[in-house]
């Protein structure tokens, strides 16, 4: 369920994965919210630190894990531009997050849905709340450009 804040927020993860096609990155960006006010950011940085785990969610969550003391990010929503993989979902449940709201299916990496349903498997200890599809097409938008600009660079 959309609630009224969902696209203020998922903005501001829009506005972390601009950030990303600055240093050459995929264009995926996330915010970390609780209690009103943003506790976590991050985009893709795998290029740029040459780091397969720097991903917006993970680097998102480590800062929130921070900005609260300790890695339980209870009452927290994660924004995000593109469903997480299953890496970042995996750290999710890790984090024991309440709520995912992200824009973009990614169908072929997707973990909340798209490809396998990690952030809702019952087999788990904690599930995650997860609204999908807010600024998507914003979100798809953003890939878009950033996989034609690659195909032409290499054309």
């Amino acid at each position: 369920m959309v609630k009224p804040d969902d696209v203020i927020w998922m903005r501001e993860a829009l506005i972390e994965a601009e950030q990303a096609l600055i240093h050459g990155d995929v264009p995926v960006g996330a915010v970390i919210v609780r209690a009103g006010a943003i506790i976590g950011r991050g985009h893709n940085r795998k290029e740029v630190h040459a780091d397969p785990t720097a991903h917006a969610e993970i680097i998102a969550l480590r800062e929130a894990a921070h900005a609260l003391g300790g890695w339980r990010l209870v009452g927290a929503t994660l924004y995000c531009t593109l469903e997480p993989c299953p890496m970042c979902a995996g750290a999710m449940l890790s984090a024991r997050l309440p709520r995912l709201v992200y824009g973009a299916d990614d169908p072929k990496a997707g973990a909340a849905g798209s490809v396998v349903e990690l952030l809702r498997d019952p087999r788990f200890n904690h599930r995650v709340i997860v609204t999908r599809g807010v600024l998507a097409t914003e979100s798809q938008a953003l890939l878009d450009r950033f996989f034609a600009q690659l195909r032409n660079r290499f054309c």
